[in-house]
């Protein structure tokens, strides 16, 4: 006899950026058994992009997404500096990384606080705390907790209050409070909710230091072909002592507040760790980078298959291929890059609202590595740095595995993905302080070069490059294709397309997909799990597809179709 099931339908997911719907399959018992991903908004950058001018791609590419822009304009350059064969000055390098690695702790302190930890803390349920009790419950986690004292933690609960009294939760609107999923004490509950706050100052101090060097974000203004304009401010003594200040700030909410927030995330949902639960296809796949000193970097390359982190492959970008079978595009084909076609050819939804899960169901492409489904992101960085024996990741990671009793196994889980994040977002904290060292040192024995000069026609007519980075949600690159001194063909693999991939011509789930297979929900009717699993993954759906709807969606829906 088959086993009854119900569909679940979340559309769109709430609090990321785009539009992402999920729908799974659930049996009798409440267990996912299936789950599809769906980027429910096309994308067109890279068919405006041809028949440019390759030097002004940056400017357009960064458009891709509204968060994300830093990336994708230094992505852009490099893959025509790489198409052209143009080589930057170190100290180009320098100020461009120094922008990225503070986007990625800005990125994760935001993803962790403010777009996924309401799905472990239950707001409404930190009116109920004792804030001498919670205060002393920090204290578990750090010697030193952040703006902890019994005074501060009353006026954030009297604060918390008044939103709740009001009826303005606001920016807590989406979420299940109450529901049975939700683990922390009122406590912890409010000494969450507290950072949660400070978070929203922090983040606003990293885009100042984001914008000493980028002259603002988002859309920065400091990259062009060949290097960057940040001339002025990389020879204003001031202007780094203000960089380094803010840095040092951000480092200490990371320690005293980010790290032992997520300690106590760990120890309060280490069963749904053991269990596995939110664990994905087990192959992570890392691109490396971020130079540092004469010659170590931050991030490791590799590729580990199927959880077996005794076997690293070297990454080889030209295994990377595109397949549209079950997305809304014409050719079906596994296709490099280089060679990609964006062609649209959507086949609609079913009559009952649901997609049409045996054929196409997304925007959002199927990239493979040598043919296999990836994960990418923190959580593969981590991974990989810490089975290669990096000498900068493998030291934070036995550490937080000390303190919170973890195994290597247990990040790759929804829990364990928001550790390592937490994990990198402190190393890449810490190596700022290198890295503006290296750039010191050069000022200090004469090296002001920020610029390699070039003759546009002199270049080659026709040329293709790559421009490949570890990014904050994970590895993304750019391929670009140049004939008769214009954009040929252009495509950007973003990692929220790596994650959200659906299945292929092998029927393989994406990292999404598969990390919700096994989920038992404790109410079908507010599917919390799924929310949590999928938000682990810091999800960017403007990244991996982009157009307006101009007909208007509502804000959030949900069904359980029988």
């Amino acid at each position: 006899m088959k086993s009854e099931t119900k569909k679940i339908i979340i559309d769109p997911i709430t609090r990321i950026e785009g539009h992402l719907r999920i729908e799974v399959e659930i049996d009798e018992n409440n267990v996912i058994t299936e789950a599809w991903a769906s980027g429910q908004l096309f994308r067109g950058i890279e068919t405006i992009l041809r028949g440019r001018d390759p030097r002004d791609s940056g400017l357009i590419a960064q458009r891709i997404c509204g968060v994300c822009t830093n990336v994708h304009y230094r992505a852009s350059i490099s893959a025509v500096e790489a198409a052209y064969g143009i080589e930057i000055p170190r100290n180009a390098e320098i100020i461009r990384n120094l922008v990225t690695l503070s986007l990625f702790v800005q990125d994760h302190i935001v993803h962790y606080y403010h777009l996924h930890s309401l799905d472990f803390v239950d707001v409404t349920g930190a009116l109920a705390a004792d804030c001498t009790k919670a205060a002393k419950d920090a204290q578990m986690w750090s010697e030193h907790p952040y703006r902890n004292s019994d005074g501060h933690l009353e006026a954030i609960k009297e604060k918390l209050e008044g939103f709740v009294n009001a009826g303005r939760l606001g920016l807590f609107a989406n979420g299940y409070w109450g529901h049975d999923a939700y683990r922390l004490s009122p406590e912890e509950n409010l000494v969450h909710m507290n950072h949660y706050l400070e978070a929203l100052r922090i983040q606003r101090e990293l885009s100042k230091a984001v914008a000493i060097f980028a002259g603002k974000t988002p859309h920065p203004q400091n990259l062009v072909v060949g290097g960057v304009t940040s001339v002025a401010d990389m020879l204003n003594p001031q202007r780094l002592n203000d960089f380094l200040f803010i840095i040092k700030e951000v480092r200490d909410f990371i320690e005293r507040a980010y790290i032992p927030d997520t300690l106590m995330l760990v120890n309060a949902y280490r069963d749904s760790i053991k269990a596995g639960e939110g664990r994905a296809v087990g192959n992570f796949m890392c691109c490396g980078g971020y130079r540092f000193g004469k010659d170590r970097y931050l991030f490791e390359d590799g590729v580990i298959k199927g959880h077996d982190f005794d076997s690293i492959e070297p990454f080889d970008a030209a295994k990377i291929t595109e397949e549209a079978s079950r997305s809304w595009y014409e050719n079906d084909a596994p296709l490099s890059p280089y060679e990609g076609d964006t062609t649209p050819f959507y086949t609609d939804l079913n009559e009952d609202g649901s997609l049409k899960t045996e054929g196409k169901y997304t925007w959002v492409k199927a990239p493979r590595y040598d043919g296999n489904v990836m994960e990418v992101g923190p959580l593969a960085r981590m991974i990989v740095g810490y089975a290669k024996h990096s000498p900068v990741i493998r030291p934070y990671m036995e550490r937080f595995m000390k303190r919170s009793g973890m195994e290597l196994i247990d990040f790759s889980t929804t829990v364990g993905r928001n550790a390592a994040r937490a994990v990198e977002a402190q190393i890449c904290c810490d190596y700022l302080f290198d890295t503006m060292s290296d750039l010191i040192e050069n000022i200090k024995y004469y090296d002001e070069t920020t610029w390699t000069k070039y003759m546009f026609e002199e270049l080659p007519h026709e040329a293709k490059g790559a421009g490949i980075f570890e990014v904050p949600r994970g590895v993304l690159g750019h391929f670009v294709r140049i004939e008769e001194s214009k954009i040929a063909n252009y495509q950007a693999v973003v990692p929220t397309t790596w994650n959200a991939s659906p299945k292929g011509t092998k029927e393989g789930r994406g990292a999404y997909e598969e990390s919700l297979i096994g989920i038992k929900l404790a109410d079908p009717s507010a599917p919390l799990e799924v929310l949590r699993a999928v938000h682990s993954f810091d999800p960017c759906l403007a990244c991996a597809v982009h157009i307006i709807d101009a007909s208007g969606k509502e804000l959030s829906h949900y069904k359980i179709l029988n």
